[in-house]
C-alpha cells in the first residue's frame, strides 16, 4: 500500500467500474487543479448547492436530488417553499437559497482572496458548509486541498501505524498530511486528486478498512 503502484491500480479498477466522478468526474477534478479557472456566479452557487446536499448521502442520490434542485433554480429562481417540498430539510435548502440569492457577492468574495488557506477560511464560513465540507467545496473549485472526512482519516492512522479514530485530531491530520505527502511524490499528482481517488477507493470497498 501507499506506493505508486497501489495507487493507480486503484484508479484504473475506479474507473473500469464507472465510478470515476465527484460532483465531477475524475478527468475534469484533476485539470482543474492543474490549470484553475474562475468559475461564473451561477456555478459557484451551484457547486456550493452540491456540496450541501452530499452530506449524508450517496453520490448518486445527491447527484439526482441536486440535478432536480437546480434545474428548478435556474428556471424558477430560489424559492423556498417550492424547493422544500422537493427536498425536505430546511436547513439544507435555507443555505441553498441564500447562497444562491447572493451568489454574485458571495462567488467574488472567494476569489477576492489570495491564498488556500484564506479561501477555505471563507467557504467554512458560508451557510452550511463548516471546516470539512469547505475543503471538498474548494477542492471542486480548484484548490489543492483536501477533505478529511472519516475514510481519509482512518486511511491516516493505517498510513501512520496509530490508533484509528473517527475524530480530526491534530495527530490525525499529521498523519493524513504525511500520507497525501508521501503519495504526491509518489504519483506527482496534486493531493486534492489523490484525496478524491482514495475517498472512492475506501467509499465503494477496493479498500477495506
Amino acid at each position: 500500500m501507499f506506493d505508486a503502484k497501489w495507487f493507480f491500480d486503484l484508479e484504473k479498477q475506479i474507473r473500469e467500474m464507472g465510478a470515476d466522478s465527484d460532483a465531477q468526474s475524475f478527468d475534469e477534478i484533476r485539470e482543474m487543479l492543474a490549470h484553475p479557472r474562475r468559475f461564473s456566479p451561477d456555478a459557484f452557487a451551484t457547486m456550493c448547492a452540491y456540496v450541501i446536499l452530499a452530506g449524508g448521502f450517496s453520490q448518486k442520490t445527491a447527484k439526482r436530488i441536486h440535478k432536480d434542485i437546480m434545474e428548478y433554480i435556474y428556471k424558477n429562481g430560489a424559492d423556498f417553499d417550492a424547493i422544500f417540498q422537493m427536498f425536505h430539510n430546511k436547513n439544507k435548502v435555507s443555505a441553498i437559497c441564500k447562497i444562491w440569492e447572493n451568489r454574485t457577492e458571495l462567488c467574488d468574495g472567494f476569489y477576492v482572496k489570495t491564498t488556500d488557506d484564506e479561501r477555505l477560511k471563507y467557504l467554512a464560513q458560508l451557510p452550511h458548509i463548516g471546516k470539512i465540507t469547505a475543503n471538498h467545496l474548494a477542492r471542486n473549485l480548484g484548490v489543492d486541498t483536501v477533505k478529511y472526512d472519516v475514510w481519509i482519516r482512518r486511511l491516516g492512522a493505517q498510513y501512520a501505524g496509530i490508533s484509528r479514530t473517527d475524530e480530526l485530531t491534530d495527530e490525525i491530520k499529521r498523519a493524513c498530511d504525511n500520507m497525501f505527502s508521501h503519495m504526491c511524490a509518489e504519483t506527482k499528482l496534486p493531493r486534492g486528486y489523490i484525496d478524491v481517488v482514495l475517498w472512492k477507493s475506501c467509499q465503494i470497498g477496493l479498500i477495506k478498512l
